[in-house]
This record gives C-alpha cells, sequence and structure tokens, in this order.
C-alpha cells in the first residue's frame, strides 16, 4: 500500500470531493412540482438541523479519539458510550443526513443522487475503517454485533 496512503487519506480526499460536489451541484433536469416541494424543503430543513446535531454529539463523544482518518489514532480508546451506542459511526449518519437534507431543501435532483452515491461512498469507507477498528480494539466484533452501523434500531 502507498505510504501516503496507508491511514485513509485517499477516503477522506473522496468524502470531501463528494462534500463539495453535494453543497455545489447546479439544479438539472425538470423542476419538482410545488406540491411535492410543499413536502420535501421542510423535511430537508430537518435533516439539515438532525445531521448537524447528530454529528455535533458524535465529535463531542468522541472526544480527544476524533481524527479525520478513518484508521484509529494509536493512542485512542473503543467509544461505545453517548450517541456512539445507538450506532457505531454516528457521524457518517449525520454527514449523510445533511446531504440528503440539503439535496430535499434545494428540492434538487442532481443533489439527491449525488447525496445517494455520497451515502454509498460512506458506508464503503466505514466498512474500510472496521477492519482497522477491528484490529486495533479485541471487542470491536462484540459491538459491531450488539450496535448497528449507520441507523439506529428503533425495535
Amino acid at each position: 500500500m502507498n505510504e501516503k496512503f496507508a491511514r485513509g487519506e485517499g477516503w477522506v480526499a473522496a468524502q470531501m470531493i463528494f462534500s463539495g460536489l453535494v453543497l455545489l451541484a447546479p439544479r438539472r433536469g425538470p423542476r419538482w412540482p410545488q406540491a411535492l416541494t410543499w413536502l420535501t424543503r421542510p423535511l430537508g430543513v430537518a435533516g439539515l438541523i438532525g445531521g448537524l446535531w447528530v454529528t455535533k454529539q458524535a465529535f463531542a463523544d468522541l472526544g480527544d479519539n476524533l481524527t479525520a482518518l478513518p484508521m484509529p489514532k494509536a493512542d485512542n480508546h473503543l467509544v461505545r458510550e453517548g450517541i456512539y451506542a445507538e450506532v457505531r459511526h454516528p457521524i457518517y449518519t449525520g454527514v449523510i443526513m445533511v446531504a440528503f437534507g440539503w439535496a430535499l431543501a434545494t428540492a434538487n435532483t442532481t443533489r439527491l443522487v449525488l447525496a445517494t452515491l455520497f451515502a454509498a461512498l460512506l458506508k464503503a469507507k466505514s466498512q474500510r475503517e472496521e477492519v482497522w477498528l477491528e484490529e486495533k480494539f479485541p471487542d470491536y466484533a462484540a459491538y459491531r454485533e450488539e450496535v448497528p452501523g449507520l441507523l439506529p434500531s428503533f425495535w
């Protein structure tokens, strides 16, 4: 593996590119019907607010363990408290919520497609991250069995 990207820098670069694309994508295709946007705009705003809250909470719960890279830091510990008791990757969950929220709030089909691709990228990134987490933390496999990855379980 290229030493330059050994800790997952390529995943972070792809995530930043998709973030920019979702944020700045122009509208393509027909405008959404007003009856539809009457519903999607408030849902989108709720997604934006909820996603920002989830992300902020995940940052706070990670504390000093926070890193932009998917490979865990050498001196960190496995966080299973707070929002991490509900989902294993709440930062990704929050970012996905923001991406879909922005697409719905702006009634932009291009952004909606890009948000879907972005969610697939973050799912793949989380799977790579879990390999590293399982190598570092012997109890990660049990955590993965107990706690869902991106979406909380309500039953």
